[in-house]
């Protein structure tokens, strides 16, 4: 009597879990889909350099009309302390897909303007899928994470190619161009190296350096000897010409300075302030990891 007690009850709550989950389903394709990307950057504290970001926001609804284009960044320190302190707000990734879901879009692509797969993207990615795996997917019926700059070989071909474009003059007659990356303790690093090679693959006066990671300056000097090349430039590998880019590779007072270390060593050095960002092609690039992310 019992088992049979049991048995109607464990039925009734499959049966009953199922109907919800089938209403569920129904109201999911019920609904208007409506489309949303999320784009994250780090972020930077120097308002010059956010002009980068925006031209990104900015062709991103160019590329995708029909579809709502919000921004966030990954640090809190930017985020809480500097821009609070600008009376500016930008939300954290969580915060702007909750007011994403509570704004009813049902299919979000969140895409990471990081350069490289470290730290910062996998901790943005673990967000992403946490929510994926959640029944209903936090209710939306599609949420997706775009890859960052460089994760395929084509991306890094694709990368190449911008850059010859746009800097390949500096590097024109005896020239040579000093990219500086941030880099990292993460072995997402290795990207610098196997960027590098791509460059001395197709024959490019092009040297890549970073300011926290492998290859450093010093491998950077040893290029250069190798080079000898009668004038330098230096050009940040970073989507914002930031902190780094203004200080560490061009703070003429700043003794420690890549733009002071390679005058040092008798170079005539001049640095390019303006981040990958702030000119064509990075955010058609980027606008690619949409596309692919989304199934377009």
């Amino acid at each position: 009597m019992w088992k049979k007690m049991w048995f109607i009850f464990a039925l009734c709550v499959f049966m009953g879990g199922l109907a919800m989950g089938c209403a569920e389903a129904a109201g999911r394709h019920g609904k208007e889909e409506r489309k949303a990307i999320l784009l994250v950057a780090f972020g930077t504290s120097e308002p010059e350099a956010r002009d980068a970001i925006t031209r990104i926001v900015e062709e991103t609804r160019k590329s995708f009309p029909g579809e709502e284009v919000r921004l966030s960044y990954t640090s809190n320190m930017i985020r809480l302390k500097i821009l609070k302190e600008e009376g500016l707000e930008i939300d954290s990734p969580l915060i702007a897909l909750a007011k994403l879901q509570d704004e009813g879009y049902t299919s979000v692509t969140v895409q990471s303007l990081h350069i490289i797969a470290g730290e910062e993207y996998h901790q943005l990615a673990s967000v992403v899928r946490s929510l994926g795996t959640l029944r209903g997917k936090y209710g939306f019926a599609r949420l997706s994470i775009g890859s960052p700059l460089l994760s395929s070989l084509e991306d890094y071909r694709k990368t190449a190619e911008l850059l010859k474009t746009r800097y390949g003059m500096y590097g024109s007659e005896d020239g040579a161009v000093v990219f500086m990356g941030h880099g990292t303790h993460h072995g997402a690093n290795a990207a610098y190296s196997q960027m590098q090679m791509l460059f001395d693959e197709e024959g490019l006066p092009f040297i890549l350096g970073t300011v926290e990671g492998f290859p450093g300056i010093d491998t950077v000097k040893r290029r250069l000897a190798a080079l000898k090349p009668g004038k330098v430039t230096l050009v940040p590998f970073m989507v914002v010409a930031g902190d780094h880019a203004r200080n560490d590779m061009a703070g003429g007072d700043d003794p420690d300075s890549w733009i002071s270390i390679l005058r040092g060593e008798g170079y005539e050095v001049e640095a390019v302030l303006k981040g990958l960002g702030d000119g064509e092609g990075l955010a058609e690039l980027f606008a690619g990891h949409i596309r692919e992310a989304s199934g377009k």
